[in-house]
C-alpha cells in the first residue's frame, strides 16, 4: 500500500557530494568539517563520535563499546566488532561467591572492557586518512574550553540526576551543584579533554596501557570489580564479515553475534511471508504482524545470541528459510499468540548512532554506546571516562547463552546497518534505543520498502514495541486510537510508551542522480547536513 507520507515537519536533507547524519548538530558540523579538509567517511564518523563522547555524555563515551560497518563505493562491506570481553576471572562461580545474582547496570561487574578506542583506531588504520590528533580537536576544544547542553541532552540528563548522586565521583563530574545541567549551560570538562589528548599523542595504547588504564582500574577495583589491568591490554577489535539476507529485492547487512543484527533478519524473514505491503503502515494489522514477528525473533535471539565462540548453533542457521518458515507457522494474523514457545534449534559441534557519506560514494554505518544512560555510573576519577554497563546483558548462572565467563563479549544490542540495492549501496542507516534496535530497523526498512517512504518520513513514523517481561505492548502517542483498539481485539494489551521509542538516522544513496538524501529523528534532537 504505497501513500504519500509527506507531512509538515523534518523534510530530508539532500546534497551532491557528502553528506553526514548524528544525533548532535556539533557532531554532524565535526564530520562535515573533516570532509570538507580532505578527510573521508570513516575520518568524519570517528571526529563526529568524539565530539558526540563529549556533548552527548549519557548516550556515550571512550568508556563505552563501538560497532561499524564500511561500505566501498563498489558495494564491498566491512565490519567491525569493537565490543570488550568480561575480566578473565568474572566466571559465574566467582559471581557466586562473591554473592552476585543478578548484574544491575550500576554494578562494577556490567563494565566490561571499554572496546571503543581500539575500535576507532582499527577502523582508521583500515580505510581512515586522517590521525586521532587531528580528529580529535574539535572534541578536545568543546572539553577543554565548553559547550552548550542541548535541550534533549538536558531533558535526558534530569531524569538521571539520582543514578549521578549515589557516587561522589559522578556527582561531582556530571552533576552542577547536584542538580542535572540546564539547556544553555556551558560545561568543560579538563580531565576528559587532557585523556582525549593523551589518546590523540598516543593512540589507543594510552588508553589500554598507562596512566588512563591505572585511573580506570583503580576506580572499578574500588568499587569491587575483577578487572585487571591485563584485561584492558588485551582488548582488540575483531574485523567480520556482515550477514546478508535479501528483502524483497533489496540486500541487507547486518554484523553477526554477538550483536543481535542477526534478529533484524529474523523479523524480516517472518515479514516478508504476510504480503505487508497490502497493509496500511498505521493499522493494527501491520503493528500486529510487526509485533508478533518481534516477539518470536527475540526469543531465539536470547535463547542463541551471545559471543560466537559460545554459541550452539552457527548464526546462519537462524535466517535459514527451513527456520523462519517454522517460526512463521506460530504467527496468526487473526490472533495474538498466547505466549511464545521456546526457540529450538539442535546444537552444533542508550547509544549514539551516526552515518557519512563521503564524495567518493564510501559509507560508514557506526554506532557507539555507554548501554544505559550514563552507563555504569562509575567515572575514573584522574581521566574523566565514563565507564558503560554492557555486562549487565550477562546472566550470572552457568546454562545461558549469555552466562558470564571469562574473557567473553556479552550480548550486544547496538547494531548498525547497511542495504544494497542490485548490489551497489542504497542505504546506511541505524536505530537507537537498546532492546527495541533489531525491531526498529525492520521497521524503518518496511516503512521504506513496503511503503515508499522517503528516509526522514520513515524515521518521523510511529513506533511501537513491547515489554520484554510481560509482552505487553508500548504505543508512541501518534499511533491512533483505532489502531490501538484494533490491537486490543486482537488479543494486545497495548498502553502508552511514556516517551519516544529509539532514534534513528539514515541515508539513502542515488548513485544514478548523484543525489544523497537524509533523514535524522527529532526524538534526539537528530541533524543531518550536507554539501
Amino acid at each position: 500500500m504505497k501513500r504519500d507520507f509527506q507531512a509538515p515537519g523534518r523534510s530530508p536533507v539532500l546534497a551532491r557530494e557528502a553528506m553526514a547524519s548524528t544525533s548532535h548538530p556539533l557532531a554532524t558540523t565535526a564530520a562535515l568539517e573533516t570532509m570538507q579538509n580532505g578527510g573521508n567517511a570513516v575520518d568524519a564518523a570517528i571526529a563526529a563520535v568524539a565530539v558526540q563522547c563529549v556533548v552527548e555524555p549519557h548516550m556515550t563515551g571512550i568508556g563505552g563499546d563501538c560497532f561499524a560497518i564500511v561500505m566501498e563505493p563498489d558495494g564491498r562491506l566491512t565490519g567491525f566488532n569493537g565490543s570488550g570481553a568480561a575480566p578473565r576471572a568474572a566466571t559465574p562461580e566467582r559471581m557466586a561467591e562473591l554473592g552476585v545474582s543478578e548484574i544491575t547496570d550500576t554494578s562494577p561487574h556490567a563494565v566490561t572492557v571499554p572496546g571503543a578506542v581500539r575500535a576507532w583506531e582499527t577502523l582508521l588504520k583500515a580505510h581512515g586518512t586522517k590521525s586521532f590528533k587531528t580528529l580529535f580537536k574539535r572534541a578536545i576544544q568543546y572539553a577543554r574550553d565548553g559547550f552548550p547542553v542541548a535541550p534533549r541532552v538536558a531533558h535526558d540528563w534530569a531524569a538521571n540526576v539520582g543514578k549521578l548522586s549515589a557516587d561522589p565521583v559522578s556527582a561531582a563530574r556530571y552533576l552542577v551543584n547536584g542538580e542535572a545541567p540546564r539547556v544553555g549551560t556551558i560545561l568543560k570538562y579538563p580531565r576528559l579533554a587532557d585523556t582525549f589528548q593523551m589518546i590523540a599523542e598516543g593512540g589507543a595504547e594510552a588508553f589500554y596501557a598507562g596512566a588512563i588504564a591505572d585511573d580506570i582500574v583503580a576506580a572499578l577495583q574500588a568499587h569491587g570489580s575483577l578487572m585487571t589491568k591485563d584485561d584492558l591490554a588485551a582488548c582488540h577489535t575483531t574485523a567480520v564479515s556482515p550477514v546478508l539476507r535479501d528483502y524483497k529485492g533489496y540486500t541487507v547487512a547486518e554484523l553477526p553475534p554477538n550483536g543481535q543484527g542477526i534478529i533484524a533478519l529474523v523479523i524480516l524473514g517472518l515479514l516478508e511471508r504476510f504480503g505487508l505491503e497490502h497493509l496500511d503502515p498505521l493499522g493494527p494489522e501491520r503493528f500486529h504482524l510487526e509485533m508478533e514477528a518481534a516477539r518470536i525473533a527475540y526469543a531465539v535471539r536470547d535463547k542463541f545470541v551471545t559471543d560466537p565462540g559460545y554459541m550452539d548453533v552457527c548464526h546462519s542457521r537462524l535466517i535459514g528459510s527451513d527456520y523462519l518458515e517454522q517460526l512463521a507457522q506460530q504467527m496468526s494474523v487473526s490472533r495474538r499468540m498466547a505466549s511464545v514457545p521456546e526457540a529450538q534449534l539442535p546444537p552444533q559441534t542508550d547509544t549514539v548512532y551516526l552515518t557519512v557519506v563521503d564524495k567518493e560514494g564510501r559509507a560508514v554505518s557506526f554506532i557507539n554506546s555507554l548501554f544505559s544512560d550514563f552507563g555504569s555510573g562509575i567515572v575514573a576519577p584522574d581521566t574523566g571516562v565514563l565507564l558503560h554497563c554492557r555486562g549487565k546483558s550477562f546472566k550470572t548462572a552457568p546454562g545461558f547463552a549469555n552466562s558470564i565467563d571469562g574473557g567473553k563479549r556479552p550480548m550486544h544490542t547496538i547494531i548498525p546497518a547497511m542495504v544494497l540495492k542490485d548490489g551497489a549501496p542504497f542505504l546506511s542507516f541505524g536505530v537507537m534505543g537498546g532492546q527495541y534496535q533489531a525491531c526498529g530497523h525492520a521497521h524503518v526498512l518496511t516503512n521504506i520498502i513496503d511503503y515508499g517512504m522517503d528516509v526522514q518520513a520513515a524515521i518521523d513514523f510511529p513506533r511501537m514495541f513491547f515489554a520484554m517481561d510481560t509482552h505487553d505492548l508500548q504505543a508512541e502517542r501518534l499511533v491512533p486510537g483505532s489502531t490501538l483498539d484494533g490491537l486490543a481485539d486482537l488479543g494486545h494489551k497495548v498502553g502508552p510508551a511514556g516517551g519516544p521509542i529509539g532514534g534513528s538516522q539514515a541515508i539513502m544513496i542515488d548513485k544514478a542522480r548523484h543525489l544523497l538524501t537524509a533523514g535524522s529523528d527529532p526524538r534526539k534532537d537528530g541533524h543531518a547536513a550536507g554539501y
